[in-house]
């Protein structure tokens, strides 16, 4: 397990904190080429979307890459126009260059992008980039091809889009459904080790930064749209397909070769629940267990190998001593390094002589067996000597395990410690938790509450929301509302009454209602 940080690791997962005002928390990037025509209707539509719904400060970047039409004029009017929109030129085609200039420059926490012909309904814009503002997630993805996701398109693109994820999963053994819609999101600290690793500048940028995600252990939320094809997109698809295809093949082989360095998007230490120090948990019980039933089952083909190769000369019970012998050395040396990841010729020695000791027993069983059969038919048939023995066997196999796990390879880490009191240079857990109290008064410390408290995870201040009109302040303390840490016992909350000081959402529409419903 690594423990170690490098300059290139990621930072723990966690809900991004409370930043300036002024600072968006969302940056939808939206690259064109020569797209004068929807270019104004798309950014209108997003930005009136975003200030009806989305409840965080946020900025509209149009990318421009390289139109020679009035694009960058349309742009620049709209930058203008809405100080939520900025427009970002570049001499260059190709919209994975588009992303990686602007993200790369950009100061937001959540970076995302969308097609300028908003084929995806934007209602699924805030579902998308919620898990990443949470910390939940690294990146974000609308599907197209998830079972509730409600597509309109030709049966040519469904096809070719179909047939493409195939490939992906084929080749690349990737997971994730849909790897070319044009709705994705990327929390910033993840984009600025992520992108370097990307090499493609056009439309293949997608597929290849979600591959090396995915390799990498990353974790992709996937959220399905409701889709509508734009019969007027200029994507040239032969030319697209094929670029993907060759795509696929680099990446691939660079997979293959292990020349990529992802390594470098690793976590730290302990963000991962499973390197948590957790007693009374057993660790990798069902990758051992599938371990030992592969190497189980290989041991006892050649066992059985064995055992009709020495009875053409000996005896039924020489044969099946012999057999067992062999194949219970073979056995515990693959279990050693192959289930139970035991590296090193350090302790071999010892586990041969345990495993031994596991050989006698399953000896003793399968030769009662043997002895039972023969005592109940003078001439057995070899089949049915097979039979018995593959019976025999079976209940040897899953003692095995269990002396395995326990007595041969026991995790040593999940011993718990034997003291449950704390020393006395051990200070006792403080009853004392912290919360977040409007007004920047802090509450004068109680007596230990009775009830022990697991300490939580830091809370933040609400992320910053778009400016509106200032309220007329009733008091001092209304006027410059701070959010402070301030302890406070538990309980304190339930006995005083003390408000609740999340952000209350509104509904966005509260006109919208059904005349029917009674309420």
């Amino acid at each position: 397990m690594r423990t170690d940080s490098s300059p290139g690791d990621l930072p723990a997962r966690e809900h991004l904190p409370a930043t300036d005002a002024g600072t968006p928390v969302l940056d939808v990037v939206i690259p064109v080429y020569n797209e004068e025509k929807d270019l104004q209707p798309c950014v209108l539509r997003l930005h009136e979307h975003l200030k009806r719904t989305f409840p965080y400060a946020f900025r509209i970047t149009v990318a421009d890459n390289a139109s020679t039409d009035t694009t960058p004029q349309v742009a620049a009017r709209l930058a203008a126009r809405l100080p939520e929109v900025v427009s970002r030129r570049l001499e260059q085609k190709g919209r994975g260059r588009a992303l990686r200039t602007v993200w790369s420059a950009s100061d937001a926490p959540v970076l995302a992008y969308m097609d300028v012909d908003l084929s995806t309904d934007l209602n699924a814009l805030l579902p998308l980039v919620a898990p990443l503002i949470s910390g939940h997630s690294d990146l974000a993805i609308g599907s197209r091809l998830a079972r509730s996701s409600r597509v309109v398109r030709g049966a040519k693109r469904e096809f070719i889009s179909r047939s493409y994820n195939l490939i992906l999963r084929g080749s690349l053994q990737a997971r994730f459904s849909d790897a070319q819609c044009g709705f994705k999101a990327i929390r910033r600290d993840v984009a600025q080790v992520l992108l370097p690793l990307v090499e493609d500048s056009g439309w293949f940028f997608d597929t290849e930064m979600l591959v090396l995600a995915e390799r990498a252990g990353l974790r992709i939320h996937e959220v399905p749209v409701d889709w509508v094809d734009d019969p007027d997109s200029t994507v040239h698809i032969v030319r697209t397909a094929t670029d993907d295809l060759k795509g696929v093949w680099r990446v691939g082989r660079a997979l293959a070769g292990g020349s990529l360095s992802l390594d470098r998007l690793a976590r730290p230490f302990g963000d991962d629940p499973r390197d948590r120090e957790l007693t009374d948990v057993p660790k990798g019980l069902a990758r051992q267990l599938v371990g030992f039933c592969v190497v189980g089952g290989l041991s006892t083909l050649f066992y059985l190998l064995l055992y009709s190769g020495f009875r053409s000369f000996s005896g039924s019970q020489v044969a099946n001593a012999l057999a067992l012998l062999v194949s219970a050395v073979a056995n515990t040396a693959a279990n050693r390094r192959l289930t139970f990841g035991v590296r090193g010729r350090g302790g071999a020695v010892r586990h041969q002589a345990q495993g031994l000791v596991v050989f006698g027993i399953g000896l003793v069983l399968t030769s009662g067996s043997l002895a039972a059969l023969n005592a109940a038919t003078n001439d057995p048939a070899h089949s049915t000597e097979l039979a018995v023995l593959i019976a025999a066997n079976l209940a040897a196999t899953v003692l095995r395990f269990l002396l395995f796990r326990a007595w041969v390879f026991p995790d040593r880490h999940d011993e718990p410690s034997t003291s449950t009191s704390p020393s006395p240079s051990t200070p006792a857990p403080s009853p004392v938790v912290a919360s977040h109290r409007p007004g920047g008064h802090a509450a004068h410390p109680a007596a230990p509450h009775p009830m022990p408290v697991r300490p939580g995870p830091p809370a933040y201040r609400p992320l910053p929301q778009r400016p509106t009109a200032p309220a007329t302040p009733s008091s001092p303390t209304q006027a410059a509302t701070s959010y402070d840490t301030a302890p406070f016992r538990a309980g304190d909350a339930a006995d005083q009454g003390w408000g609740d000081s999340t952000m209350q959402m509104q509904a966005v529409r509260p006109h919208d209602h059904d005349p029917r419903n009674a309420r």
